[in-house]
């Protein structure tokens, strides 16, 4: 572990082996440091970068601070007139989110069985209680404030519910329910069809971030040929500023990437009150220069921009095939082989869109916020609208999809065509055959010949003639 002046700042859990508590708190604690440091570092940097690095640390570290607060999506005041910034970089999210889980599964791991919930509490503790000296710290006076009691609020649910996931996945718990689905009628019911259906909605989930990213690097590379360097212009602002841009640009990239998905599905984003950027047409005001907000089409009809709308149907094709495969008793997580009704093969495909659906909804929430007040009150996908287009587009392409796959796989020739397969691998046993029966015959003709002599000997010495030579 790291030290100074010989001896160690934090020890490590193993070094706390007769205190487990402290052993947990301090691991929160390093959890909390650790992602804080990764925000404090490269804002120190530019602070003393900038030619206006006599102006006192302070606000530097109250910067970094609301920046690791917003990161966990807890709102922070802006400007003087305190204006709310709700816009949560989702990469600095994603870091929080990964370090508590693994967190809490290590708890989970070195505690056994000794311990339910004492350890991972402990951890949540003392990850709350840096949050605790963060928010108290940003709520100064400075460019970026935090509001302590919803911050505090906001960072101890999201602590808690990683941490919770990482004992889980640890530490599975028993559960003796039963699928929602296995509850359906029999002619409905897609039997032990949960592993499939989750796998579909995350494999076209997967289809439109990867959709969302083509788009973004696309107008990138538009806006850098024919746009005349829209971006580039505002990264001329001297070094330090275009390293913070860029730095800003990359934890915000995430949800550029899920803005632009929201924009394959159709309803598009906002960029602020009565503005729309959509396949559609696109209607824009003033906007925050910015080098991601750079990259927004002009304004005007859709035209050839229509086309995004083909990424959602192409983002379907394997789900399709994935909830067809499942359906016909292919080799998968299903063990029964059994196909399913062709009701239930839509039931599957209709629940995995719902699935998608709410996993879009929540993560247009999640990417969109204010950034500032009035006008600026919502930026970014509108949840629900971007929520039912990704159910819609999946329903669309996987029922018929999944239908289509399920015919092929159960039609006659296909059976045909396995039972051909069966029969050639059958009709090649007998080459073996012939080397393994005159093996079984030699082995039964000297068990035979054993058995004739010791009949003999037996009859010889019944019969006084003493034992044969």
């Amino acid at each position: 572990m790291t030290q100074l002046m010989g001896r160690p700042i934090l020890e490590s859990p193993g070094e706390l082996g007769g205190r487990p508590v402290l052993a947990d708190l301090l691991a929160g604690v390093r959890t909390a440091l650790v992602g804080l440091a990764v925000v404090t570092v490269p804002v120190l940097g530019l602070w003393v970068a900038t030619p206006y690095a006599d102006s006192g640390a302070a606000r530097a570290t109250r910067l970094a601070g609301a920046l690791w607060l917003l990161g966990h999506g807890a709102p922070v005041l802006r400007g003087d007139e305190g204006a709310p910034l709700t816009v949560t970089p989702l990469l600095l999210g994603a870091l929080a989110v990964v370090r508590l889980y693994r967190a809490g599964a290590g708890v989970a791991a070195r505690r056994g069985l000794r311990s339910q919930w004492g350890g991972p509490f402990a951890l949540w503790t003392g990850y709350c209680a840096v949050a605790v000296a963060v928010a108290l710290h940003c709520a100064g006076a400075g460019l970026f404030r935090s509001r302590v009691l919803p911050d505090l609020l906001v960072v101890g649910l999201l602590a808690g519910l990683a941490t919770v996931a990482g004992v889980r996945s640890a530490r599975p718990l028993p559960t003796t329910a039963h699928p929602l689905l296995d509850r359906l009628p029999p002619g409905c019911r897609p039997t032990g069809g949960a592993a499939a259906v989750r796998r579909a909605a995350g494999a076209a989930g997967a289809g439109l971030v990867a959709a969302g990213g083509v788009l973004v690097a696309v107008a990138a590379v538009l806006d850098a040929v024919t746009g005349g360097g829209r971006g580039a212009a505002l990264l001329r602002g001297g070094p330090a500023a275009l390293l913070g841009l860029l730095l800003l640009a990359t934890v915000l990239l995430p949800n550029a990437v899920l803005w632009g998905a929201a924009y394959a599905l159709g309803p598009g984003f906002e960029v602020g009150t009565g503005t729309l950027v959509s396949p559609g047409g696109t209607e824009l005001g003033p906007v925050p220069e910015f080098p991601l907000f750079a990259l927004l089409p002009q304004e005007g009809p859709g035209g050839w921009r229509l086309a995004a709308l083909a990424l959602p149907l192409l983002a379907g094709l394997v789900p399709a095939v994935l909830l067809g495969r499942a359906a016909a008793g292919r080799p998968g997580p299903r063990e029964d082989g059994r196909p399913w009704p062709a009701a239930a093969t839509v039931t599957a495909a209709l629940a995995a869109a719902l699935l998608l659906g709410a996993g879009a909804a929540a993560l247009g929430w999640l990417s969109g916020g204010a950034l500032a007040g009035e006008r600026m009150a919502w930026l970014g996908p509108r949840p629900w609208w971007t929520g039912l287009a990704a159910a819609g587009w999946l329903a669309l392409v996987a029922v018929p999809g999944a239908l289509l796959v399920r015919h092929r796989a159960l039609s006659p020739s296909a059976g045909r065509s396995a039972l051909a397969g069966r029969s050639s691998s059958a009709g090649r046993a007998p080459a073996a055959a012939p080397g393994a029966y005159a093996g079984l015959a030699v082995h039964a003709h000297r068990s035979t010949l054993r058995l004739r002599a010791r009949t003999y000997a037996l009859v010889r010495r019944l019969s006084g003639r003493g034992p044969v030579d």
